[in-house]
């Protein structure tokens, strides 16, 4: 769509002219048979899209709107609500830098410039590289990724990263653009975009790999192990509760 088609709160989708395979028909049917109600789908279904072109495309709107009998619109409002969901294809690797008020105080700003500057000054949520071939980037902001113990933190396809400096990151996307893998700071060992949004639409090809990978760590359950050598516990809930009544409506 030119420019001059466009208009203000209309969203448009890359066309792609893509036809989704059979696999993922089958990929798709199973997950709504999940659901009782089959629209409940809806967000695995967008990322088994972006599994397979790297972004929610126009076809794809159109294949999730045909698979779940919603409108487009339907669709598309829910794909331009959530960050999770991009509009243009992603690099092999997702790189998501913290940059929410702990990290970037303790230097998640700069490690942000930093990778920016190393792949060429991209911004926000462009790609060093061709998307999707092997030692492509794509960079984001990222508000929040819930690790202030580990501030500051980036992500490599919602992998774990922790304690990170402008040096450390920049060592990170030179490996990860020669073609390696560094195994995250927690989690599963690090694959590519691709597969991760396939694992996130629920579809696990090496689910026994994935799930043995540890997540817990010593600074994260620092709290829970104070508290239970204080003898501290949570108030109980009480078996009723009251609520106040309602106003009239008026």
């Amino acid at each position: 769509m030119s420019e001059t088609n466009r208009r203000i709160g209309v969203p448009v989708f890359l066309d792609t002219g893509v036809v989704f395979d059979e696999l993922t028909h089958q990929r798709a049917a199973e997950l709504i048979a999940r659901y009782p109600v089959s629209r409940s789908a809806l967000l695995p279904l967008l990322h088994l899209v972006q599994s397979v072109e790297g972004c929610v495309s126009q076809q794809g709107i159109e294949f999730c709107a045909a698979q779940l009998a919603l409108t487009e619109a339907e669709v598309s409002a829910v794909a331009t609500f959530y960050t999770m969901y991009k509009r243009t294809p992603c690099g092999e690797h997702l790189v998501s830098v913290c940059t929410n008020a702990l990290c970037a105080a303790l230097g998640g700003d700069a490690i942000y410039a930093t990778l920016s500057r190393r792949l060429g000054g991209i911004g926000h949520e462009q790609t060093a590289g061709e998307p999707g071939t092997p030692g492509s980037i794509t960079l984001e902001h990222a508000e929040c990724l819930a690790a202030c113990d580990f501030a500051p933190v980036l992500t490599v396809n919602y992998e774990y990263y922790d304690n990170q400096t402008p040096d450390s990151a920049l060592d990170l996307v030179n490996e990860l653009q020669q073609g390696r893998k560094p195994h995250p700071t927690r989690g599963a060992p690090l694959t590519d975009f691709r597969s991760t949004e396939l694992e996130i639409a629920g579809i696990f090809p090496d689910l026994a790999d994935r799930v043995e990978a540890p997540t817990a760590s010593a600074p994260t359950l620092r709290g829970a192990v104070l508290a239970e050598q204080t003898g501290q516990r949570a108030p109980v809930m009480p078996e009723t509760v009251v609520f106040p009544p309602l106003p009239e409506k008026k």
